[in-house]
């Protein structure tokens, strides 16, 4: 009995998942193509494509991945800074306002190779958390343009823990709704008082490789052949991927 009720689960996972990607195709193609049109107009014209966190590591699977684009680049930071203080000094108030996250983030983005033309992927399933706003905010600061992957549906109904309050799609130039319910978790269970298993993974990686294959299709358009990257697990792996970079050099796209 066990067994048969772990098939009917695996089986509605999939179903979900199935309808997840469904109302993607119906609600974001035209944002993915867009978003796509202007990164392919930025790499042409020499401009770079950053690609930043995403939550949960899922960034990582848009770098250096077998049949990606050499043009998709990492954009990280970190900061530390030790300054231990104890007693009754350790909450005195500063002189001026201060937002720790924003000028981080503004620091981080002044001290890159990041440039006005530039592109930034970045997202947030629930569009409140305080980091990817930031980092849209100083983006946008210096000419660069924002692509945010969020759930339309749960933003709408979480306030933002940004200090202007604004939301990932309130600021982003180019907002994809990756259509991840509100909560993330989408799979209802007998039994269960809540939805189990998030959507916000699978719906976040489909709506960014979807603007990179229009990037590919815009490209070829164009009559221009796009650096993409081979396996290194197959034989000729390695040298396809110089060859690639060395390409990717020399026309940036």
């Amino acid at each position: 009995m066990h067994l048969e009720v772990l098939e009917v689960l695996q089986l509605d996972y999939l179903n979900r998942v199935r309808a997840l990607l469904d109302d993607i195709e119906r609600k974001s193609a035209e944002s993915t193509d867009a978003a796509a049109e202007a990164v392919t107009e930025a790499l042409v014209a020499g401009n770079q494509l950053y690609v930043s966190a995403m939550g949960h590591g899922m960034e990582g699977d848009f770098i250096h991945r077998a049949g990606g684009l050499v043009a998709s680049q990492p954009f990280s930071f970190s900061f530390s800074v030790r300054d231990r203080v104890d007693g009754i000094v350790r909450d005195r108030e500063r002189p001026e306002p201060w937002d720790d996250v924003q000028e981080n983030a503004r620091h981080a983005v002044r001290s890159s190779r990041m440039r006005a033309g530039d592109f930034l992927i970045t997202g947030s399933v629930s569009g409140r958390s305080a980091g990817p706003i930031s980092l849209a905010i100083a983006a946008q600061e210096i000419g660069a343009k924002v692509i945010g992957i969020t759930s339309i549906e749960y933003s709408s109904k979480t306030p933002s823990t940004h200090a202007s309050g604004k939301r990932l799609m309130d600021v982003a130039d180019f907002v994809v709704d990756n259509c991840a319910p509100f909560g993330d978790a989408g799979l209802e269970v007998e039994g269960l008082p809540e939805k189990i298993v998030p959507m916000s993974g699978v719906a976040t990686i489909a709506t960014c490789w979807m603007i990179h294959t229009q990037v590919v299709e815009k490209l070829l358009a164009r009559g221009l052949e796009p650096s993409f990257f081979l396996s290194l697990n197959r034989p000729e792996g390695r040298e396809f991927n110089q060859k690639m970079r060395e390409q990717f050099n020399r026309q940036g796209y």
